[in-house]
């Protein structure tokens, strides 16, 4: 790993390379190609769900009235779409398991 606690995209590509045996470049392109199609199928609205790893979820946040925890003071915080991440229970287990 490239840094210690944080997983790349040249780890992923370097992990591609080693286990399947793909070129360099070609492990790079998947990567980049996989993690575009997520991004696409995100920006159009929609879940992306890897089994036995966890689903990426949209969900859209009504407007609420939010305070400034330094003066108290009121302010509206709009309306917007957020991610959120659910791993599946398999990929729970396996944290439970090596922690």
């Amino acid at each position: 790993m490239t840094n210690p606690g944080t997983l790349t995209r040249a780890d992923l590509a370097e992990s591609l390379h080693q286990e399947v045996g793909l070129s360099r470049a070609d492990s790079t392109q998947v990567v980049e190609q996989i993690l575009t199609e997520m991004c696409d199928a995100l920006s159009r609205g929609e879940n992306v769900k890897i089994s036995g790893f966890g689903t990426f979820v949209l969900r859209d946040k009504g407007e609420r009235i939010g305070r400034n925890p330094k003066t108290g003071v009121e302010v509206p915080i709009a309306p917007r779409r957020v991610l959120t991440f659910r791993a599946s229970q398999m990929m729970r287990d396996r944290i439970v398991a090596a922690g």
